[in-house]
């Protein structure tokens, strides 16, 4: 898919006739690998998680909601520290290696959790964590590793990689499952397995980018003083703002487990149908978005959520079902790499980790809060119009960011 979709866009291009695979750099695609096998890890426990959690140990709305928060909004706590220190240090790799470790480690903390929400808590915190310290380096990585003017496409090779793993999660939890006899504990205990190996492919194959080091251009004040320029400032006030207003996955998948009453041995299926849409999307929507604009497509994203949680409130039928996790899948395809392909170009080199973690940092913490508020409203006013304010909400700052223009052609 890759191959074929790059050589179209070198068709495109007219004058660049280089071989697609020269226009993504090996870094990045060794950088995509690690995220694949990670997020083969990740989505074993995130496919099973709310079931485990709402079916399994009886939390209602409100509660899961919290969990759900903490598990978004975690990574919203450390996510400049990692960014910072990575930059000051100038060992992007390092700090990355140190988040994927962190949370791979966690997994087997779930097995040592058992059936205590207060330990699950704690230990989601903790992998968020790591994830959070991880995420802002390995995005400047990919960033240094890329010319300006493939950012797009380079983020959306590696968000289709990471989505490969994402696709797979669900594929193993559900065979370790079958195969263990429904075991939760067999599936963080393989999902620890298979963390690991990614931590190992980071260490072998992936490079770093250590440079000279200014020590004064990274300091906090320095990394304060970005949002002092206009434009950096403005993409992550509405990046935060849209975030405050998204309905995270979870709801998602647990509306279409509720809405049709699919059986719990089908429930981590659903997030293959994002999982799917993302990795077709990915490559082409990141190339859209250099050559049209990258906030019009991340702006596109958002108003396929708006559709999907539409469809999700209307007849119970399959087709809509599955129409709802495509524009599931085609909201994170134009959103999630791209943010930071808009981003990257707006943040100096030497504190390119940094200003990429100041953006996550906002729209994480929104998040959180928004899980929070949503299952509140879902257990106050029950599921229906609980997601119609959410719709009415999403698609009044939607209007807004499209008027406001936070990022320049």
């Amino acid at each position: 898919m890759y191959i074929a979709a790059s050589r179209t866009s070198d068709l495109a291009a007219g004058t660049d006739r280089k071989p697609a695979l020269k226009r993504v750099s090996t870094n990045v695609v060794a950088l995509g690998m690690v995220s694949l096998v990670t997020d083969v890890s990740s989505e074993m426990v995130t496919a099973v998680l709310p079931l485990y959690l709402v079916l399994g140990l009886g939390l209602n709305p409100l509660q899961f909601g919290l969990l759900d928060g903490l598990y978004a909004g975690a990574t919203a706590l450390v996510r400049v520290l990692g960014g910072h220190l990575a930059d000051r240090w100038r060992r992007l790799k390092a700090v990355a290696g140190f988040g994927y470790g962190l949370s791979a480690v966690c997994k087997l903390g779930l097995v040592a959790a058992g059936s205590s929400v207060a330990a699950i808590g704690v230990v989601l915190a903790a992998d968020r964590t790591g994830k959070g310290v991880r995420t802002a380096p390995r995005d400047a990585l990919i960033s240094l590793s890329s010319e300006p003017g493939t950012l797009g496409r380079s983020f959306g090779v590696h968000r289709a990689l990471d989505t490969v793993g994402a696709f797979l999660g669900p594929l193993v939890a559900m065979a370790v499952l079958a195969l263990s006899l429904g075991s939760y504990t067999s599936v963080f205990f393989t999902s620890f397995c298979i963390a690991a190996i990614a931590v190992l492919l980071l260490a072998l194959f992936v490079r770093d980018r250590p440079g000279t080091v200014d020590r004064a251009a990274v300091s906090l004040r320095a990394a304060l003083n970005l949002l002092r320029a206009q434009d950096f400032r403005r993409i992550t006030l509405w990046a935060a703002l849209l975030g405050l207003v998204t309905v995270g996955d979870s709801f998602v998948y647990l509306m279409l487990q509720r809405r049709w009453e699919i059986a719990a041995t089908y429930f981590p299926l659903l997030p293959l149908g994002t999982a799917g849409v993302y990795l077709l999307l990915a490559v082409p929507l990141g190339r859209l978005a250099d050559r049209i604009g990258r906030w019009p497509v991340f702006l596109g994203g958002h108003a396929a959520l708006c559709l999907a949680l539409v469809l999700l409130c209307g007849p119970v039928a399959p087709v809509l079902a599955v129409a709802a996790l495509g524009l599931h899948g085609l909201f994170y395809a134009a959103t999630d790499g791209v943010l930071m392909a808009a981003a990257g170009p707006l943040i100096p080199r030497d504190l390119r980790a940094t200003g990429m973690a100041v953006v996550q940092t906002g729209q994480a913490g929104a998040r959180m809060v928004s899980s929070v508020l949503f299952g509140l409203a879902w257990t106050l006013w029950d599921l229906r119009p609980a997601v119609l304010v959410a719709v009415g909400c999403l698609v009044a700052v939607v209007l807004a960011a499209a008027f406001a223009k936070p990022v320049r052609p």
